[in-house]
């Protein structure tokens, strides 16, 4: 894969971001899986039945969405190496989602700094899965950190690392198994046992991105004036473990050692009390200025994920 793809996908993000009036993949993935999941339902009828459809639906959207995608590049570069090279960028970028995690965190922020405590729980409730409507400043402000450090690794270093190993079909297939487990990879009665599948490969192929993203946030609080990055590799390795995910504890764990902080403890999700492990040491107080800090570090490290694909890329090719 040509490194111009990447810094060009990179360039496109962080000028676009993801604009509501511009059509998306996931979006179009979500419908298929909205479309497909009642289909495989009509054959569960036991909880193995459920595992055996929930297999189905993750095995028929996945290479679904690797071929479409690995078809069209194909097809496109067939008729011409710059209609291949168009295509290629235009994938690559709507796997990225650097410009639109800052965008949502920063609308909170805005809500916070005009004492608006009402608009920023709404504006949290858009981009996190927990209750929002109890939340102080310091909870909202908790909530953003950890929702920004867990999404650099799903919604940026991920599908880079998967960009710079595949190309853009398999980041876009990447992008497919993010999409199926926001939607069906849940532990509720519903989808305990249809979503498990989803949930699974999730995990798997997280792994070594949240591990990468630890490692690179890291890297991007040693040139972040008042974070330190030996306390974020420290932390990363002490806490990352803590976390119920076997990988959102890894970012999670970076930023908050990187920023002297102290992120998960109790927390509502729906309606219910789930007292998570801690992480990090607590040496500063939650404030608004943790919100920008956060973001800073989610894009320095951006950088370096950009830099070491491009540089992958460029072996590849010789």
């Amino acid at each position: 894969m040509p490194a111009m793809v990447v810094l060009s996908a990179f360039f496109l993000d962080l000028v676009l971001g993801d604009p509501r009036w511009l059509p998306h993949p996931v979006r179009g993935i979500g419908w298929m899986i909205d479309r497909t999941e009642p289909v495989l339902r009509r054959f569960a009828r036991s909880p193995r039945s459920e595992k055996r459809a929930g297999v189905l639906l993750v095995m028929f959207i996945v290479l679904l969405v690797y071929a479409f995608s690995a078809l069209l590049l194909f097809l496109a570069s067939f008729y011409s190496s710059m209609l291949g090279f168009i295509i290629a960028v235009l994938l690559a970028y709507t796997t990225l989602a650097a410009r639109d995690l800052a965008r949502s965190a920063r609308t909170v922020l805005v809500h916070l700094e005009g004492g608006d405590i009402a608009g920023a729980r709404r504006a949290l409730s858009m981009i996190v899965g927990r209750d929002t409507a109890e939340l102080d400043e310091q909870g909202i402000t908790r909530a953003v950190v950890e929702t920004v450090a867990e999404n650099a690794s799903d919604g940026v270093i991920a599908p880079l690392f998967y960009l710079a190993l595949g190309g853009p079909a398999l980041a876009m297939a990447y992008k497919a198994v993010n999409t199926l487990d926001s939607m069906v990879g849940y532990k509720n009665s519903r989808y305990r046992d249809f979503g498990w599948a989803a949930a699974r490969l999730d995990d798997l192929a997280n792994f070594i991105p949240a591990r990468v993203t630890a490692v690179l946030l890291a890297l991007a609080a040693w040139c972040l004036p008042g974070a330190s990055g030996r306390n974020a590799f420290r932390i990363s390795v002490r806490d990352g473990r803590k976390h119920a995910s076997p990988n959102s504890g890894y970012p999670e764990a970076a930023v908050a050692g990187a920023l002297g902080l102290r992120l998960g403890g109790p927390g509502a999700y729906g309606g219910l009390i789930l007292d998570k492990p801690t992480i990090g040491d607590g040496l500063r107080d939650f404030d608004k200025k943790c919100i920008e800090k956060s973001i800073r570090l989610m894009y320095c490290a951006t950088t370096f994920g950009v830099l070491t694909a491009v540089f992958w890329a460029q072996k590849a090719t010789g």
